[in-house]
């Protein structure tokens, strides 16, 4: 066998990277020296691109497959590298493995409040967080512009940027959007629409993409929240007649026979109060004249009525509202409101089914009232 057969054969190697980390993005392939041997073997799974740097000069961009690394199917290496040898000596390079997944689950949330001028509520502040999902579309581009030399890039290492980048954007774009603070809600999607539109201009300019973006929350300060529990509660005033009437029959038709005992016992009482007020008069029925006849003592006022919940449904993205309990009955009875309907009320974590809520899951179960007698 030629000399020169014998020593090709001694140069040939493999290349490739199986990654067994969940947040690694780069992985740079270490060889001693950087000799990458002339005819070896490069392997590149799916999932991953392979970025060729030849003495410090990007040379080229490997998709998924097999190569063989030579120069006759490398053309920029042969302006690069004189084979001026019988053989074909080891040529000193670097090879970066990029991860081409999804990376998923990746949290962001505003740090303070932002200020927003709201059409109903004015100046307002709100916070927001969620998650969303990064990927690495032009692997030159980010080795290039993010990753440098460094042997092995984590996720870890640019998700404190993408985060900056997602709240600015969000700040800007739920600015822009006039989106009522009571509708935002039932409007995270187009919101993280908006959002991920606006995003992928500036990260496209590091080699990457947002697939997805999702808001989970959008929520004011407690002190906002109070306020707003105040004025809603003020604007059920207008029901509060058909509302106490609601409750009064309600109460009539579950604690009827409570009430009627209630009643003759406080009946008795007052009768024996008055027997021994009379026994301790004078024969005349009199109050003896030598005591004072007792004053009585001043009424204490009624206690104010309970604040009741008023609530806001959400039916095919709209909001409506407010409305007391009384009048999502009538709206029950009529079908208007059924289990499935999104419904909110101040101090709720987000929108919930009617029929998940505790309070209103009562309105599906009463029963209507029977048949009036006959006449005559």
């Amino acid at each position: 066998m030629p000399i020169f057969d014998f020593l090709r054969g001694q140069f040939i190697d493999v290349i490739h990277w199986t990654d067994d980390t969940r947040d690694t993005m780069v992985w740079r392939f270490e060889r001693e020296g950087h000799e990458i041997k002339y005819g070896a073997k490069l392997t590149v799974r799916e999932g991953q691109s392979a970025v060729f740097v030849h003495e410090g000069q990007l040379a080229d961009v490997f998709t998924p497959g097999l190569y063989m690394l030579e120069t006759n199917n490398m053309p920029i290496m042969t302006s690069l590298q004189h084979w001026d040898h019988a053989f074909q000596s080891p040529f000193k390079s670097e090879i970066y493995f990029v991860n081409t997944n999804r990376f998923t689950d990746l949290k962001w949330g505003t740090k303070n409040p932002i200020m927003l001028r709201d059409p109903e509520f004015g100046p307002t502040r709100i916070r927001a967080f969620g998650t969303y999902s990064v990927k690495v579309v032009d692997a030159a581009r980010f080795l290039t512009e993010i990753v440098g030399t460094d042997g092995e890039f984590t996720m870890d290492e640019i998700s404190f940027q993408i985060r900056n980048i997602i709240v600015q954007e969000f700040s800007q774009a739920i600015s822009r959007s006039g989106i009522p603070v009571l509708d935002m809600a039932a409007n995270t999607g187009e919101v993280g629409g908006l959002i991920a539109k606006a995003i992928s201009g500036t990260i496209a300019q590091y080699g990457l993409e947002l697939p997805e973006l999702y808001i989970e929350n959008i929520s004011l300060p407690p002190a906002v929240e109070k306020a707003l529990d105040a004025r809603t509660s003020r604007g059920i005033a207008g029901n509060l007649d058909d509302h106490m009437k609601w409750k009064a029959a309600e109460a009539m038709g579950k604690g009827g026979a409570m009430d009627q005992s209630m009643g003759m016992g406080f009946g008795a009482g007052m009768g024996m109060n008055m027997a021994q007020q009379m026994a301790q008069s004078g024969p005349w029925g009199a109050m003896p004249q030598t005591q004072a006849a007792p004053q009585a003592a001043p009424m204490a006022p009624p206690p104010p009525p309970p604040v009741e919940h008023v609530w806001h449904l959400a039916v095919n993205g709209q909001t409506s509202g407010p409305f007391s309990k009384a009048d999502l009955g009538r709206m029950a009875q009529s079908k208007e409101l059924t289990r499935d309907t999104h419904v909110w009320t101040p101090g709720q974590d987000g929108w919930k089914k009617a029929g998940e809520v505790q309070e209103l899951a009562q309105l599906f179960t009463i029963l209507p009232p029977p048949p009036p007698p006959p006449a005559g």
